[in-house]
């Protein structure tokens, strides 16, 4: 009994083809022997198979070979010419950002020196202002006081017209110090706010600066460096050159606008001070001088009242003694013209014949026409001397109460006024030192 036994088999020679191989044994006797192999032709093919996959994996490997090692030389070349010019342009961006610390530092130094001067000048205005508070007392109490001078002597003079004066200076002085201390108040805000954005500026500036150089630092064989991907990719948020640029121009611009703004105020204060100080100081001398002056002719006129009083006082004492005697003349008259008037009434009692105009009878008229007309002109000249003595003594009150006001005045104007004015500021004072 025989059978036949067909085994297809599947041999994958290496180029992804697939053999079939098929074979039929007869017999059961050599079925220990015989079983389904590769022919001689198979057998050659899957030599030269293997022979030919084998040279083009070499070739390929040796190709990928040449294209790695020229891949790692250009690699290498790029990496080492990217971060060289990487290492240059930190380089080159410390050098600004360099330029620009000093440039901002300069700046920040010019500001605090500025600040520094505007503040000290804020400081003597400050105390020029309060020392017009001084001469402000002084001015209106001398005018208070000269108010309470009284009679002919309260008058509009020379003396309160400058005192008038000096209190208009003064306000406006006071004005003019006020504003000029407003001005430099804002402007040493100014000063502080720009020094504030350039010191911010700077400090922007001082840490990417110790940054880059620390990026500048790096080496291929730096240990402190590591993996950040995420870095990688451009930030949208940061700014371009032109516009880091032109930020800190922008701050620089504004830095030298209040640097020239402020030393043109330091000279503006220096100029107010210099000329309300001697604006003051002139229109005081100019006061001084009117009260010298005004004293002297007070002086001199109530010396020439004093004169008059005593001279006055000598008439009225030489008038007195003049009425005296014209009364006791007077008195002296009365005897005689009794004598004479009782003779001429005794006379006139004759009788008949005798009662005639005899020499007797016109010499008794006539001693009393004499009496009476010297009496009566003693009578006179005793009126007169009466109304010179009254005229003298009003002259005398007149006198005295002119003195007084005299005296009141210059105690007013010398001892008061003058002597209040010996505590007005001085130049330096007014100055604001």
């Amino acid at each position: 009994m025989s059978s036949q036994l067909v085994s297809p088999l599947q041999h994958d020679d290496g180029t992804g083809t697939q053999t079939r191989y098929s074979g039929s044994i007869t017999g059961v006797g050599t079925a220990g022997y015989r079983s389904a192999k590769y022919t001689p032709a198979d057998w050659f093919h899957n030599n030269q198979s293997v022979l030919t996959r084998t040279a083009s994996d070499r070739t390929a490997a040796q190709r990928i070979h040449r294209d790695s090692t020229a891949l790692r030389a250009e690699t290498e070349a790029t990496m080492s010419r990217q971060q060289s010019h990487g290492t240059r342009l930190l380089g080159e961006r410390l050098v600004d950002i360099h330029s620009q610390k000093s440039e901002l530092e300069r700046h920040l130094a010019r500001l605090h020196a500025e600040t520094e001067l505007l503040c000290a000048a804020k400081r003597r205005l400050e105390k020029a202002l309060n020392a017009t508070e001084v001469p402000f007392m002084i001015s209106t109490d001398n005018l208070s006081c000269r108010e309470r001078r009284f009679g002919p002597d309260l008058v509009q003079d020379r003396v309160e017209e400058e005192l008038v004066k000096e209190l208009d200076l003064i306000r406006n002085v006071q004005a003019l110090l006020k504003e000029t201390l407003d001005q430099t108040v804002q402007q040493i805000r100014l000063n502080r706010e720009a020094q504030q954005v350039l010191e911010l500026d700077w400090s922007d500036k001082h840490e990417a600066y110790g940054l880059d150089d620390r990026c500048g630092r790096y080496r291929n064989t730096s240990t402190d460096t590591r993996h950040h991907a995420a870095s990688a990719t451009a930030q949208q948020q940061s700014c371009d050159p032109d516009g880091w640029a032109s930020h800190t121009r922008g701050n620089l611009s504004r830095a030298e606008r209040e640097e020239d703004a402020s030393a043109a105020l330091f000279r503006l204060c220096e100029r107010v001070l210099r000329e309300t100080a001697e604006d003051l100081r002139a229109q005081s001398n100019s006061v001084d001088e009117a009260f010298i002056q005004r004293c002297h002719g007070v002086q001199h006129t109530k010396r020439e009242l004093e004169l008059q009083l005593t001279q006055v006082l000598e008439q009225i004492s030489v008038q007195e003694r003049n009425v005296a005697a014209l009364q006791q003349s007077v008195h002296d008259k009365e005897a005689p013209l009794r004598v004479v008037q009782s003779r001429l009434h005794q006379r006139d009692q004759r009788p008949n014949m005798e009662l005639c105009r005899d020499p007797v009878q016109i010499s008794l008229l006539d001693e009393a026409d004499q009496l009476s007309s010297c009496v009566g002109a003693l009578q006179e000249q005793l009126d007169e001397a009466r109304a010179s003595l009254v005229r003298l003594e009003e002259s005398r009150t007149l006198l005295e109460r002119n003195i007084e006001c005299k005296t009141h005045s210059l105690l007013i104007d010398r001892h008061k006024c003058m002597k209040q004015r010996t505590h007005y500021p001085g130049q330096e004072s007014l100055s604001g030192y």
